[in-house]
């Protein structure tokens, strides 16, 4: 495992995990407003069932702006309901969704894809749930990217890797990636939308919070926390 001591490379991981995963599935969800939905769809549950939530939502009421603020609310409460915990606030935010959406962007969120990167990213922080890295995911799946958007499992995945530090704040470990990652991220929108799913599933599956499997990692001879719990 001398490997793992070295500076980390970023390359080397994403291939090891594309050979173990296979390529990634995209959401279903296209475009920016659908990918908004998307965030929204669910609260702590697993992905099969935001896709359950999603699919209700395109054939019992339609993907657009005007069709959700036209839905019947009963309808949208149901559907809400499949999706985990206070299902009233999920029916408010994808009601808050719409309304922007006409408001704002007279219901085609697919002009922010022909704004700067910096505008667009401010654009779809005044979505429900969507904050920097999900602005900058909703971007990336879009096929705009200026970095590797991550989520809880990849930042675990990374840190325990050797990129960055854990950090009690989010924000600081976050920075602390990114620094790390400098100068070893691929540039096309399509590499780094597979490396961030494949460190997403990477960290669901085998390096979890608790427990992670170690045995049974693809990655095990690059990582120090690996390295570090033999010794």
């Amino acid at each position: 495992m001398n490997s793992a001591s070295a500076t980390p490379d970023f390359k080397k991981l994403a291939a090891r995990l594309k050979r173990r995963y296979g390529e990634p599935d995209l959401p279903p969800a296209k475009g920016p407003f659908e990918l908004v939905l998307w965030e929204n769809a669910c609260y702590l549950l697993p992905d099969a069932r935001r896709a359950a939530v999603f699919e209700g939502l395109r054939q019992r009421v339609g993907l657009s702006a005007a069709a959700i603020w036209k839905a019947d609310r009963n309808t949208l409460l149901e559907l809400a309901t499949m999706g985990g915990m206070r299902p009233e606030t999920r029916v408010f935010r994808w009601l808050e969704i719409a309304r922007i959406t006409l408001t704002q962007f007279d219901g085609d969120l697919d002009r922010v894809l022909k704004e700067p990167y910096a505008k667009a990213k401010k654009a779809l922080h005044q979505f429900p749930n969507i904050g920097e890295p999900g602005a900058e995911k909703i971007l990336l799946f879009c096929g705009m990217a200026e970095g590797l958007p991550l989520e809880s499992n990849g930042c675990r995945v990374l840190t325990r890797i050797g990129f960055g530090r854990e950090q009690k704040n989010y924000g600081v470990m976050y920075r602390s990636i990114e620094e790390a990652l400098e100068g070893q991220l691929p540039r096309d929108a399509a590499s780094l939308a597979r490396a961030h799913l494949l460190l997403r599933q990477h960290g669901k599956e085998t390096c979890k919070t608790n427990g992670p499997n170690c045995g049974d990692c693809c990655v095990v001879d690059l990582c120090a926390f690996a390295l570090k719990s033999v010794r």
